[in-house]
């Protein structure tokens, strides 16, 4: 009789559907880029001059205002690190068959929702008139990448990740011109550029060499959370490999030796002459940028790894619906300003886009203060917590049963 019910036992844990795991740690740096993510969104919506200049033209910003835009720099990088280090954990248990079928389903997935649900909330114009290709494309390639990549050997997969990420830089003097078939591929891989198909714009914002690196290597650092490492040697592999990144970066950058085609220079004091040492390049992100960020995201990752309190334990409802959140985050920072531009007696049809950027002239005049960004912010965030929340505990109690939410 017992070793019946053993064999019924044994049966029933082999043929149950895995369920997926989750890393406190991980979900509570997903959650925190994700909420500093909503303040750049809000600010490029509701900033007065939002529509005039980047945050980050040192002719024209301010220190609040530089950071403001800074801080948000760690979001792209650090969420496409933990896609792969999530990536590595979803595949432990599972064959690298159905590993790589799942990452390039979901890379397809990501691909099509930024092109028609992204997009959408980003122009709310069901004509579509142009495709802007940012960081949810950006992570959609990586995947279908990393679906073929994952059957390297670890060592060698890698070396190929830092080999992108610090190496791409070196393609920065070259070129292709035009509109070309060469040119598009160009800019998919390294250089972002404007192109016209037909009667559809498009922006490649994301070229995606340093992103297949960036999801690589997060892959390659699941492997710290497996269980033959212990808490102490996977934080102590954190601090160090972090602190190293933030030392590297700082050498190379004090003497504009290489890793970004922007240098610094001394400028009118010494608080800008810091932004300046700080301005990095974003699109595509050099390589001082991804050791400027995820150096310090390595350290906190390290530092997070600890229960959750009254704070974290509510903050982390976001990282654990990353993507439910990020389109919510959209469509409704889009809604409100729609809002916002007729209270202030602006035509809220100038926040339908036509084009990427359309919105000078007919919103001339528009916008608010970085203190009010700042309280749309706080009030978005708050506004969206208890429909992640509902969605966090439905995917936990179905995700078994119905698949696709892993996808979200």
């Amino acid at each position: 009789m017992h070793t019946t019910r053993l064999q019924h036992t044994v049966s029933t844990a082999v043929n149950k559907p895995l369920q997926k795991e989750r890393i406190t740690s991980i979900d509570l740096l997903r959650a925190v880029v994700m909420i500093i993510m909503a303040l750049d969104h809000v600010r490029a919506y509701f900033h007065r001059d939002a529509f005039l200049y980047s945050p980050t033209d040192l002719g024209k910003t301010n220190l609040l205002l530089f950071f403001t835009r800074f801080i948000t720099h760690y979001c792209a990088p650090v969420f496409v690190l933990l896609a792969g280090i999530a990536a590595y954990l979803h595949g432990r248990k599972r064959s690298k068959a159905q590993l790589s079928f799942y990452l390039l389903t979901r890379g397809g997935w990501l691909l099509l929702a930024e092109l028609f649900i992204v997009t959408l909330g980003w122009s709310f114009n069901l004509a579509y008139p142009f495709f802007n290709l940012q960081v949810i494309w950006a992570i959609g390639i990586s995947m279908i990448f990393l679906s073929v990549l994952v059957y390297m050997p670890r060592t060698y997969l890698f070396i190929i990740s830092l080999l992108l990420i610090a190496m791409h830089n070196l393609l920065d003097t070259v070129h292709v011109p035009g509109h070309s078939f060469m040119a598009v591929v160009w800019s998919l891989l390294h250089e972002p550029a404007d192109f016209v198909l037909g009667r559809f714009s498009v922006f490649i914002h994301y070229p995606v060499l340093p992103w297949i690196g960036i999801i690589a290597l997060g892959y390659c650092m699941g492997y710290l959370y497996d269980a033959p490492i212990p808490a102490r040697q996977r934080k102590k592999i954190l601090l160090i490999t972090g602190t190293a990144a933030i030392m590297l970066f700082i050498l190379l950058r004090a003497f504009n030796i290489y890793g970004d085609a922007s240098r610094w220079t001394l400028q009118k004091n010494n608080s800008f002459t810091i932004l300046s040492f700080l301005n990095l390049t974003k699109y595509p992100p050099s390589f001082l940028y991804i050791l400027a960020t995820l150096g310090p995201a390595m350290i906190c990752l390290a530092a997070i790894e600890k229960p959750l309190n009254a704070i974290t334990g509510k903050i982390i409802v976001f990282g654990r619906v990353p993507f439910f959140f990020y389109i919510l985050h959209l469509y409704a920072i889009h809604l409100l300003a729609w809002v916002a531009a007729q209270i202030t007696g602006y035509s809220g049809s100038a926040m339908i886009l036509t084009e990427r950027v359309n919105r000078v002239q007919a919103l001339k005049g528009y916008g608010f203060s970085l203190a009010t960004v700042y309280l749309v912010w706080i009030g978005l965030i708050v506004l969206l917590y208890p429909l992640c929340k509902w969605f966090s505990n439905y995917k936990k109690a179905n995700q078994v049963r119905q698949p696709w939410l892993t996808y979200f």
